[in-house]
């Protein structure tokens, strides 16, 4: 099982016909990806490469091809109309890898999306792909194993690097999610790791934030009282500079908040297995899992060794980690 997208994706492409859309919307097609339609408004009745309808509204790719899921390659002026047409025409997962859209049209979009039941990921990301089943986004997808691995980063090379280690070493990943580097996104880390922990065939979570915001902080959290599996968390910034934006436009420490080394000690506290090198992402996976441990909680820190605590079924999770974990010191 995957998360998001899987073989019944039937997916329409929002801006198919322009430079990125057309070349990643080919990229999706060879990976396997069912993509059903087109939107390019003045377009309707034509078609992409002679064998994808293109429609003039998202609507009428609903109503004749069955789309349920959309990417929108759409410029950034009109990038958050084309998000709130496709929840209107009853979308359900809306992936937009547009960059650039300003922050305020985004808190209108995010306001407008929390009375539909449509779920946004990004702006600003990579997408999704379930290796072996969908991809609708522009990550490399052979560097992708389907697997057991479940990752949420909101990095998109950052994603990459940790995904082609995890698949060199013979870990593949049920799904991965690029959520977005920006501000304000549609889908964040708690979002994306209670769809994981409730999906039984991920075993395991790596999620990979950066400085800025407090999206990490709330993961830890949540983390903390409701997941069961182990976590993995890599942090991007430790030596950014305070007031100075680092890559994407949310990655920017602010007020003295959002720093990587107070997000790497709530990640720790939380029980979540804190890795320090991107470059060891991999080896700490397989370190951890290497022998597909079963009912254990796992406690990391990068200078410590891996305490293993035996977890007994009587306990509930929240006494649990209060009573029965206890950092190395």
């Amino acid at each position: 099982m995957a998360i998001l997208v899987d073989k019944s994706t039937r997916l329409v492409v929002q801006g198919i016909t322009g430079g990125e859309g057309s070349f990643h919307t080919r990229q999706m097609i060879e990976y396997g990806t069912n993509v059903v339609a087109g939107v390019v408004p003045g377009k309707g009745g034509t078609f992409f490469d002679d064998k994808i309808p293109i429609f003039n509204t998202v609507r009428e790719a609903v109503e004749k091809e069955g789309a349920n899921t959309s990417i929108i390659f759409v410029p950034a002026p009109f990038a958050p109309d084309a998000i709130i047409e496709a929840a209107d025409a009853g979308i359900k997962l809306i992936v937009c890898i547009t960059e650039g859209i300003p922050a305020k049209d985004m808190i209108q979009v995010y306001e407008y999306l929390k009375h539909t039941d449509s779920r946004l990921i990004g702006p600003n990301c990579p997408g999704v792909i379930s290796p072996g089943k969908a991809k609708v986004g522009i990550m490399p997808g052979f560097i992708h194993k389907e697997g057991t691995i479940g990752v949420v980063s909101r990095s998109g090379t950052l994603t990459y690097e940790a995904v082609k280690q995890l698949t060199e070493l013979g870990f593949g990943q049920s799904t991965c999610v690029g959520i977005g580097g920006d501000p304000v996104i549609g889908s964040k880390f708690t979002d994306i790791i209670k769809l994981f922990n409730e999906d039984p065939e991920t075993e395991a979570i790596v999620m990979i934030g950066e400085i800025g915001g407090t999206a990490e902080e709330e993961a830890a959290e949540f983390v903390k009282n409701y997941v069961d599996k182990p976590v993995f968390g890599f942090i991007a910034g430790r030596t950014a500079p305070p007031g100075r934006r680092m890559g994407h436009a949310g990655a920017i420490i602010s007020g003295g908040k959002g720093t990587a080394q107070e997000k790497m000690k709530a990640l720790s506290e939380a029980g979540i297995h804190v890795i320090e090198n991107p470059a060891v992402i991999g080896e700490t996976v397989k370190r951890v899992l290497g022998e597909k441990p079963k009912k254990k909680v796992f406690i990391l820190s990068s200078s410590r060794k891996v305490k293993k605590v035996q977890k007994s079924n009587k306990v509930k999770k929240s006494n649990y980690r209060k009573k029965n974990v206890s950092k190395t010191k």
